[in-house]
């Protein structure tokens, strides 16, 4: 017998296989999704800013969902530590430009694509920055100089930043303070409290096919407990867990599964 099979599944749980539909309904998330998608409609930028594991990139995969592909071209790229250029080049990749040329080139040619699908389409481009944290500050002011419209009279391209907190950071050094201050809406998400993180719980395993709850209460808290609420580390511990409780003959994980399964994850 497989572990699916076991805990009466349809598909491996806590996975990152799962559909924006499928997605657990928190309240703070769906702020984050409404904040984000108001500054999109009001034609500025934002940033959605909060540690690893809490559901930015969700976030992000659901702002992509969300806007009307006849409104939005909506490009997403997710950031490493690149120099202006290969930075452009990369937005350039994404929106379907040639990826090659000057830094003031490839600067001018991704303005003078957002403008003509604005003019010609009516259609407004979104550019969500993922892992914005590890941007070097003089990238990420290179984005003052790309939103830059007719001296700065037209609103014709959003941007998104996502990012970990040394995001908040890099955005109130000096140089950076005009970009700043062209991001209308900042958002952050936190850990899920003891109630979420049950309800978490239960639903992941409800959309994986489980009829019953596959985690006893004191599993329950000790994924809270070990997890700290956030979402990505408890997925890892509760997959794991039902591993262990799987590989002893239990059908149904309890705490000491958990306790086995988080020494067996790096620290």
């Amino acid at each position: 017998m497989d572990m699916n099979a076991r805990f009466g599944l349809q598909c491996t749980p806590f996975t990152r296989e799962i559909s924006v539909e499928q997605l657990f309904p928190h309240p703070q998330r769906t702020a984050a999704l409404e904040g984000l998608k108001l500054v999109v409609d009001q034609r500025m930028s934002g940033a959605l800013i909060a540690p690893a594991g809490l559901g930015k990139t969700t976030v992000a995969r659901e702002v992509y969902d969300a806007l009307p592909e006849v409104r939005y071209a909506v490009r997403y790229v997710k950031v490493t530590d690149l120099s202006k250029r290969d930075m452009c080049r990369e937005i350039a990749a994404v929106m379907r430009l040639p990826p090659a040329g000057t830094y003031p080139a490839l600067v001018r040619a991704v303005q003078a694509a957002v403008e003509r699908r604005s003019a010609d389409d009516g259609v407004r481009t979104v550019l969500i920055l993922d892992e914005a944290h590890e941007m070097r500050p003089d990238v990420l002011g290179m984005l003052r100089v790309l939103t830059n419209f007719a001296m700065d009279s037209r609103l014709v391209l959003s941007v998104l930043l996502i990012g970990q907190p040394p995001l908040a950071r890099l955005l109130k050094l000096p140089e950076l303070e005009d970009l700043a201050q062209r991001l209308a809406w900042y958002g952050t998400l936190r850990p899920l409290t003891r109630e979420e993180l049950r309800a978490y719980v239960i639903h992941r395993c409800k959309i994986a096919g489980a009829a019953a709850t596959t985690f006893d209460d004191r599993a329950m808290e000790a994924l809270f407990e070990m997890g700290k609420g956030n979402p990505r580390a408890t997925d890892h511990l509760a997959r794991r867990s039902m591993e262990a409780a799987h590989n002893a003959g239990a059908d149904r994980v309890g705490s000491t599964h958990v306790v086995n399964a988080r020494a067996s994850l790096a620290p």
